[in-house]
């Protein structure tokens, strides 16, 4: 059996020197994609890395990147990366950001890992196997009293964002405390039990990637807005697993 952890750690290994070379550099250059979003070159260095280990490693993978698409292997299986989950934080220097790595094979993510260089933290998982900061196993909060939730979020809307959740406002009045982390981080916070449900949309699959199995094997939820286990929904909330039906169903309360 193909170990997917250590072939994941290498991608890391090899990734997050590129994005500490170039994070708070005064003469990084961003560029701005098709979808107004930014793009560096860290981004790229570290995608090609990723490929180019593929190809040496396990050149019967598939790969789904942020920067380069979908690129068809000989088996059902193929590895999914955001090389920077974070980029705005990344340009304007905050150490928020990570690369996502996910082995989905034939459908399911079986392996994941979470690496934030400036952070100095790891998550890892496999199915089965639970999910991992270094060398900590992680458990989501036993909290089961909506009043008593910690809510993450991400984007409450900038003129360039899209616009919020419409629930998110009413589920952020039902519970006793918010931040706004946004990105991967909120979610790996959810899965290690320092918040109870974090909310992000629209994402693609790459921004989700490894988040789903993290907060399963912590022992909580991973839907999208709608219900569906998917990496493919366009969204992602994650929980405790306690609060989950709860803070779907507000969510879909526009008052």
């Amino acid at each position: 059996m193909t170990d997917w952890l250590a072939f994941l750690t290498a991608i890391a290994d090899a990734g997050d020197p590129i994005a500490l070379q170039h994070f708070g550099s005064a003469t990084l250059t961003v560029d701005t994609k098709a979808d107004d979003s930014p793009v560096t070159v860290a981004d790229r260095g570290i995608e090609d890395a990723a490929r180019r280990l593929t190809r040496s490693r396990h050149p019967d993978l598939g790969v789904l990147g942020e920067e380069e698409g979908d690129t068809d292997g000989d088996r059902p299986t193929r590895l999914i990366i955001d090389p920077i989950d974070g980029t705005r934080n990344f340009v304007r220097g905050i150490p928020v950001f990570a690369t996502l790595l996910a082995i989905e094979q034939d459908g399911e993510v079986i392996a994941g890992l979470v690496s934030a260089p400036a952070l100095g933290s790891r998550w890892h998982v496999t199915r089965g196997g639970g999910a991992f900061c270094g060398t900590r196993r992680l458990r989501v909060s036993p909290t089961a009293n909506l009043g008593n939730a910690q809510l993450f979020h991400g984007s409450i809307g900038g003129h360039s964002e899209d616009p919020p959740v419409p629930g998110l406002f009413s589920l952020a009045r039902r519970v006793e405390r918010t931040r706004g982390f946004g990105d991967f981080y909120q979610h790996v916070l959810v899965a290690a039990g320092a918040g109870d449900i974090a909310v992000d949309t629209p994402l693609k699959p790459w921004d989700i990637g490894p988040l789903i199995l993290l907060a399963e094997e912590a022992g909580g939820r991973a839907t999208s807005l709608t219900g569906e286990r998917t990496l493919y929904g366009g969204s992602l909330v994650t929980s405790n697993g306690r609060l989950h039906d709860t803070a779907l169903t507000a969510l879909r309360d526009p008052r």
